[in-house]
């Protein structure tokens, strides 16, 4: 008779908790999607804010680098500090940061409030994202479902800029620029409450010996030192600059000194032991350079409909809109199914070839380009190979960590994809730039000279994903490498 009860309790119980672990990924991803279209989101009514607040053209940087060096100097640490403590406890911490300093930025009133506010914005988006995808594999230990709950992570992560830039255009110009940073506040709330309630309660090991504060400081510093160097220096005096030389010094020197309290420290804050993973070194490698070639991408491709071809805020948006709807078709429907049939590395490298031959296709847009002849093959490509690749990708970057390590190779993963979009986009616009004003000083119409330096960064592009392509070949073939 107990027999008979339990089979009849045990297929609603299974289901129910099903249940509530897809809901949990709902509100992990809509965190997760917050922080994204905020990096983007903002590009878009740059212009609004620096006529609003009299930003100066370098002053106005600083809306985007406040954010960006606080945000990627403490992914490291965020996704550590999870592992030690409590992911669930970091993430919502991380949501009442980001929401409060969203607040502050729509309310801001002066170019200093702003700068500070979207820096606070950074620290509370790397207590979130940082444990994300340790949580998510941990929500989803089976493969299946893994790959499956992966897919919608990807597509949301990859997709969610051309979705910001979209927001950005809408918001923009339907009301002002300040609404770009109160929509986070209702999303922050609900995705806080909801996350109390359907994220199952963690405590991690603690800090055991101690807290390892010198290796926090070392690689905080080293990833804000680097990540500063990127968007200041590197970016408007080059990258043969002494003031870039000499922080980029600094950077290497702290992460050399990092690496050496690492493999000296009792109780390590980030374990050396995870980069001895082929799988989780590779992924992380390709991460960057394939994320380096489509931040750049999207950047000069948003200039190029802009300043060649004429488009406003919201067209541009609504030019992007094909490359998400093909990367959540892919991500959501097709890419799990892909994995578990043929395995991530068989899925992970004909996608990098797609966005490849998108980028390449790309680079050949004329100055009086069709959206339709011109930018939408390319946009399906990349969208298509994006789609596919990124959910297999973080597969393999997840596959090599331990449950202990898991929130340190999810912020492992966010921060190789920030540095890469750091260094990618300064690279690409500043060989762009040099192009350009290379043309213009030789005669060509200004139209034709900035087409031409889009060409040229558009082909840099295609090459850092064909060497991800190359590493995803000799580093993760499936032979070298062994996953869980």
């Amino acid at each position: 008779m107990c027999d008979t009860v339990a089979v009849a309790v045990r297929p609603p119980l299974v289901a129910a908790l099903a249940r509530s672990r897809w809901a949990a990924l709902a509100v992990l991803c809509t965190g997760m999607l917050m922080i994204v279209l905020d990096a983007t989101v903002v590009n878009v009514a740059l212009p609004a804010i620096q006529a609003d607040l009299g930003f100066s053209q370098a002053g106005l940087a600083w809306v985007v680098n406040a954010y960006l060096i606080a945000f990627g100097g403490l992914l490291l640490l965020a996704g550590r500090l999870g592992d030690l403590t409590s992911r669930r406890g970091v993430f919502l911490a991380g949501l009442v940061v980001f929401t409060i300093a969203s607040l502050a930025c729509g309310l801001a009133q002066s170019q200093e409030v702003l700068v500070a506010a979207r820096f606070i914005q950074g620290v509370g988006g790397a207590m979130t994202s940082a444990v994300i995808l340790g949580m998510i594999v941990t929500l989803f230990p089976e493969p299946r479902e893994q790959a499956k709950a992966i897919g919608f992570y990807a597509f949301v992560a990859s997709a969610g800029g051309s979705i910001g830039l979209l927001a950005g255009g809408v918001l923009t110009q339907a009301i002002s620029w300040h609404w770009i940073f109160f929509i986070n506040i209702p999303i922050g709330v609900a995705t806080g409450v909801l996350g109390r309630r359907l994220l199952d309660k963690d405590t991690g090991p603690g800090f055991g010996q101690g807290a390892d504060v010198a290796g926090a400081a070392l690689i905080t510093a080293a990833l804000v030192a680097g990540i500063y160097t990127i968007v200041e220096p590197a970016a408007k005096q080059g990258w043969g600059a002494g003031q870039t030389l000499g922080l980029g010094a600094a950077s290497v020197a702290l992460l050399i000194a990092f690496v050496i309290r690492e493999a000296t420290a009792r109780n390590p804050l980030i374990p050396l032991r995870i980069f001895r993973s082929r799988a989780v070194t590779g992924a992380n490698l390709i991460q960057a350079l394939a994320i380096g070639g489509l931040f750049g991408m999207f950047f000069l491709g948003v200039l190029y409909v802009q300043q060649v071809l004429g488009y406003d805020a919201l067209d541009t948006g609504l030019a992007y809109l094909p490359t998400t709807l093909v990367m959540g078709t892919m991500s959501m429907r097709y890419a799990d199914r892909l994995i578990m049939r043929y395995g991530a590395w068989w899925t992970l490298v004909p996608g990098l070839a797609l966005v490849a031959a998108g980028l390449a296709l790309f680079a050949r847009v004329p100055v009086d380009g069709s959206y339709l002849v011109d930018i939408l093959p390319s946009m399906i490509l990349i969208g298509a190979g994006v789609g596919v690749c990124f959910p297999a990708l973080m597969t393999l970057a997840m596959s090599g960590a331990t449950a202990q390590d898991a929130g340190l190779a999810s912020g492992l993963v966010n921060t190789s994809a920030e540095v890469g979009a750091a260094v990618g986009l300064a690279v690409l616009a500043t060989l762009s730039a040099a192009r350009t004003e290379n043309l213009l000083g030789r005669g060509l119409p200004p139209a034709q000279a900035l087409t031409e330096g889009y060409h040229a960064g558009f082909w840099v592009a295609a090459v850092l994903i064909v060497l991800a392509l190359v590493v995803a070949v000799g580093v993760l073939r499936p032979d070298r490498v062994s996953t869980r």
